[in-house]
This record gives C-alpha cells, sequence and structure tokens, in this order.
C-alpha cells in the first residue's frame, strides 16, 4: 500500500511553499519545514498561506527569526491563534541558532522549546528522510477507514499511530508522510470521501463494508461553557489608543489588547480612566474550552495612561482576532469618530 500511495503522491502531490516537489533533487529546508508545521497546528492550509508567506519574507533563515523582536513577531502572528505557538517559535528559534542548526533526530528535536511529538516526528522525516510516524488529524481519519477502527477518538488514537507505524516505509518516509496528509485532505476527505479514485481503495476495509463516511468515529465533546467580560477600546484626541500587552502567560500571551475585565459569569465593569465611554455592543469569539462574550465600551479620553497600559499609535492587523473585533465595533461607533478624522 505504501508503494501504491507514493506513486499517486509522486503524481498528484500537493503544490505548497514549504514543500520540495517528491523525487525533487532539492533538500526540504528545516526551517521552512518546521515553521510551516508550528503554524499548520489547529489551522488550515489556505489560512497559513499568507502568513507562512510574510513570515518567511521578512525571516527567511532560523536565524533572522531568532534576531527578531518578539512585539514584531507577536504582531506577525495576530490571528492564527494559539498565541503561546508564537512565543515558543521565538523560544526553538533562538535555541536553534545558537546551536548552529537544526537537530536531525526526533530526540534532538523534542528538546527543543515547544516541540512535541508530531512536530518532532514531522520535521525529522520530512526534512531529514528518517523512518519516523508522522500522524495528525487527516492520517488518523485515513487509518481509521484503512482498518475499519470503530472505536472513537481519542481513546482510538494509539491503535491509530499503531497502524500508521506499520505502513511507514524506510525509504521516502517524507514523501510517504505527506503522502498520507494529501491523501486525507483531497481524497480521504471527513465528509463524502471519493473511494472510487483512492489509490488505497482495494485495502480499505471501511469501504469495503459501506462505512468509510462513518469513521473516524469521535466522541461526543461537553457544551463548552460562555464566559463573559468587559473591554474598553479609548482613544486620546491625538489618534493613540489605550493598551495593554497581555502576560506572556495564558490567553492572548504576549499579544496587544484592550484593557478590560476578567472573563467569567458576572465580570466586573471597571474602566481603566475616567471619561465619558459608551457600550457600543457586544463581540463574541470561540477559544478552545469556552465561548466568550465581550462587552464593548467606547471613548475618547485625554488624560496619563495607568500603570501596565499605554498609549500607542494602533495598527488593528497586529491585534489579535478576538481583540480586532472589538475594535471594528467600536470603531464604527460615535464615540471613537475614527472615521471623522
Amino acid at each position: 500500500m505504501s508503494t501504491a500511495l507514493l506513486a499517486w503522491y509522486d503524481a498528484n502531490a500537493r503544490v505548497l511553499p514549504w514543500r520540495v516537489p517528491p523525487r525533487s533533487d532539492e533538500r526540504p529546508d528545516p526551517y521552512r519545514i518546521w515553521l510551516s508545521e508550528v503554524m499548520l497546528q489547529q489551522t488550515t492550509v489556505a489560512a497559513v498561506k499568507d502568513y507562512f508567506a510574510t513570515f518567511t519574507r521578512l525571516w527567511p533563515t532560523v536565524e533572522a527569526l531568532a534576531a527578531a523582536k518578539d512585539e514584531d513577531v507577536m504582531a506577525r502572528w495576530a490571528g492564527l491563534g494559539y498565541y503561546a505557538r508564537a512565543r515558543n517559535l521565538l523560544k526553538c528559534a533562538r535555541a536553534v541558532a545558537e546551536r548552529g542548526g537544526f537537530p536531525d533526530t526526533v530526540e534532538g528535536l523534542r528538546a527543543l522549546p515547544g516541540i512535541g511529538p508530531y512536530t518532532a516526528a514531522a520535521v525529522a522525516a520530512i526534512a531529514f528522510g528518517r523512518p519516523e510516524t508522522v500522524v495528525d488529524g487527516n492520517v488518523e481519519r485515513v487509518m481509521a477507514r484503512l482498518h475499519a477502527v470503530q472505536e472513537p477518538l481519542p481513546a482510538s488514537k494509539p491503535v491509530l499511530v499503531a497502524h500508521a507505524a506499520a505502513l511507514t516505509p524506510e525509504a521516502r518516509a517524507g514523501d510517504y508522510a505527506q503522502a498520507v496528509m494529501d491523501l486525507g485532505a483531497t481524497i480521504c476527505t471527513p465528509k463524502s470521501p471519493a473511494c472510487g479514485i483512492c489509490p488505497c481503495r482495494a485495502p480499505c476495509k471501511a469501504r469495503a463494508e459501506g462505512i468509510a463516511a462513518e469513521l473516524p468515529r469521535k466522541t461526543p465533546k461537553k457544551p463548552k461553557p460562555v464566559r463573559l467580560g468587559h473591554v474598553f477600546v479609548i482613544r486620546r484626541e491625538d489618534g493613540a489608543f489605550l493598551l495593554e500587552r497581555r502576560p506572556d502567560r495564558g490567553l492572548l500571551g504576549g499579544m496587544l489588547g484592550w484593557p478590560g475585565s476578567d472573563w467569567g459569569e458576572a465580570p466586573e465593569f471597571a474602566p481603566p480612566v475616567a471619561g465619558a465611554l459608551e457600550e457600543v455592543g457586544e463581540v463574541r469569539h470561540t477559544f478552545t474550552h469556552f465561548h466568550l462574550i465581550l462587552r464593548v465600551h467606547a471613548g475618547r479620553v485625554d488624560g496619563a495612561a495607568p500603570d501596565g497600559l499605554g498609549w500607542q499609535r494602533l495598527s488593528p492587523a497586529a491585534l489579535p482576532t478576538v481583540m480586532r473585533k472589538a475594535y471594528d465595533l467600536a470603531a464604527t461607533s460615535p464615540a471613537l469618530n475614527v472615521a471623522g478624522d
């Protein structure tokens, strides 16, 4: 099956900006492979492409990224989500630059900051040709269908990893890892898999049993709780905004944001400065473990910035998505009068 899948990949591999085409004499760049894998966690290829292009234009090598300012990297990451990845990206880049390059084994890669089992296996296989087993959501789906594994995820994950390991070849391990991921992304899709043109249709047990579209099964998730909060979009007469740099640890760590309340069941309304503020509405955002509803308050106020906050010119693109939503709503309000300046 691995041979058949590699033959399919040679003819049908997706063209991706971080990827070296199959059968190419060009060697994969570990930096580009690692960067793409970090960006792709919990995110789609379509969402990542523009970010990848920006990062590799501004910081074309791991040494360049290691020398970048934290706030510049965090600003360019804004909107991609899961901001701990950006902090770990910088820590890892600096560790790699200090040691003089990426290690070429899973063990060496796992010793770097922010690199877990999946990323280590992916970089080792794709960048260095190590016969490591690479298992993402696409691979889990392919293995569940190929072997008709009906136990729901996440309990079935060890079985799916074992099936994937049994099929990983010694040669062309990187191409094989990308082939399985491409198969899951383009043919063995979550809904309406194209079994008729699948290179693995003959040995696929789920296709034979007519249950491919039902797999992999997943244990139902508990409903996400809802948290509430207040944010204050405050603008000075000279156009500067009152902003905070969020703590490195926690949600939106290290990112610029609006001052506001804690997020919970009964958030306290406590504006950071005195002045006329108008409630302009609410924005909603979903994090991994909860839904958030923020009441947005906006206004124009002059005066000194409280401790921990600062007045600064704002590029809305540097804000994380939920804070950008609050800005977009506040910018429509006469209380802020952005359009009038």
